[in-house]
């Protein structure tokens, strides 16, 4: 098992290329399954879960060549209709193989996927809206069965936005008899990139990234090329190191648009933020403003970098009150933060962060991916050595990242234990 040491105090500089979106890859990679054919996908990073997904495609008796940047995807030998536990317990995104499948055998037997650590994610809305689609449901030893001849279109109304349920059921519904509306859908990009993809493939989908989707229904799709879009979540933990070090880093290839509110928030704090020729510059001030901030679904604060500004808040001037709204147990990297000597109080789904002077290197351990960032943070803005253990989480999400930061100036090492 690795961990990585760091040797914190060095400010970043230089330039950084982003990877391609994890989030955005994922659903690509399931969304191939609807059509027989070759699909060419590029910009894909070098990831865990990538590869957790591309072993749930091979299962169902895909051909999958590449584990990175480009990868090509041949379903048209898929014959199974089965994603077993032992492949969907270790990725909950495993579950969005079940509307593929459905749609273009008419039937499909996938496991539920289980907990997760940072909060329950139930798939309730995913089947309440595969049944609207016409599809037959039953649940039996821990197993999601379904049974369509054709798929239907229909008006789904989500209770809650759901970025899983809205990918779900437009991937569903692209195949299905007639038109479909999505009402009250996630407006995330990724949602949007997994729309064009779609497009690409001859689907007619209109209104991703708003909160209404329509689908009209076409009778066959086909395999295609893409370019996946760049990690957002991925550019927001880079302009946040460059912010919490006090250094002065480009981040290329990265949309900046996607990132509204968490630039917003940066600003207020006192980084300076530019954008030129689709570069970002990303500069720290000498000292980091306290900000208060609230997870929301998007376009509001991402739940994915609340971990990452809480960090950061750590060394802020002043008080700061994070609120997460979106997982109830998304605030274990607090008492690993605390090692560092942060002062952090929660209280339910509310934390207080008083800002230290300096936080001192210490040994922590990774509790899920994104935590997983903020220790890294945490190290780089440190004085002396950090010594972070399980990052097998930060594998799921980034791609090489200690190579990035050594780059920029990083002291920063991955080591067996």
């Amino acid at each position: 098992m690795d961990k990585l040491i760091i040797e914190g105090g060095k400010k970043l500089k230089g330039d950084v290329t982003v990877s391609g979106s994890k989030n955005a890859s994922l659903p690509i990679f399931v969304a191939t399954i609807l059509a027989p054919g070759i699909n060419q996908i590029s910009n894909v990073p070098f990831l865990r879960d990538i590869n957790t997904t591309i072993k749930v495609l091979e299962s169902l008796g895909a051909d999958v060549k590449g584990k990175g940047d480009v990868v090509r995807i041949d379903t048209t030998n898929i014959s199974s209709h089965e994603a077993t536990y032992d492949l969907v317990k270790t990725m909950r995104a495993s579950v969005l193989v079940l509307g593929p499948l459905l749609a273009r055998f008419g039937k499909a037997r996938v496991s539920l996927p289980g907990g997760c650590a940072i909060g329950a994610r139930p798939i309730n809305l995913h089947l309440k809206g595969l049944q609207a689609l016409g599809a037959e449901i039953v649940l039996e030893h821990g197993y999601v069965e379904a049974r369509c001849k054709r798929l239907k279109g229909a008006r789904i109304n989500f209770d809650v936005s759901t970025v899983g349920g809205t990918e779900h059921l437009m991937m569903a519904a692209a195949t299905a008899k007639g038109d479909t509306v999505l009402e009250n859908s996630a407006r995330e990009p990724e949602i949007v990139d997994l729309a064009n993809f779609l497009n690409f493939m001859g689907a007619k989908i209109e209104g991703a990234g708003t909160d209404t989707i329509n689908i009209h229904g076409v009778s066959e799709l086909s395999a295609a090329n893409y370019e996946v879009m760049p990690d957002r979540i991925e550019a927001g933990t880079f302009m946040i190191a460059a912010a919490m070090t006090g250094g002065d880093i480009k981040i290329r290839r990265m949309k900046l648009e996607h990132l509204d509110a968490l630039t917003f928030k940066m600003q207020d704090a006192g980084v300076e933020i530019t954008s030129r020729d689709g570069v970002v510059r990303v500069k720290g001030p000498k000292k980091i403003g306290s900000l208060n901030i609230k997870t929301r679904p998007y376009p509001g604060f991402p739940t994915d970098m609340q971990a990452q500004f809480m960090a950061m808040m750590c060394v802020a001037d002043g008080a700061s009150v994070i609120s997460e709204n979106i997982f109830e147990n998304r605030f274990m990297h607090v008492s690993e933060l605390q090692r560092f000597g942060a002062d952090i109080t929660v209280a339910g789904s509310t934390a207080t962060v008083k800002g230290v002077k300096k936080l001192s290197g210490a040994p922590v351990m990774a509790t899920d991916l994104r935590a997983s960032a903020s220790l890294i943070l945490a190290g780089l803005a440190a004085e002396g050595t950090t010594e972070i253990t399980r990052i097998y989480h930060l594998d799921r999400g980034y791609e090489a990242i200690e190579k990035k930061l050594a780059a920029l100036g990083a002291n920063i090492l991955r080591v067996k234990e």
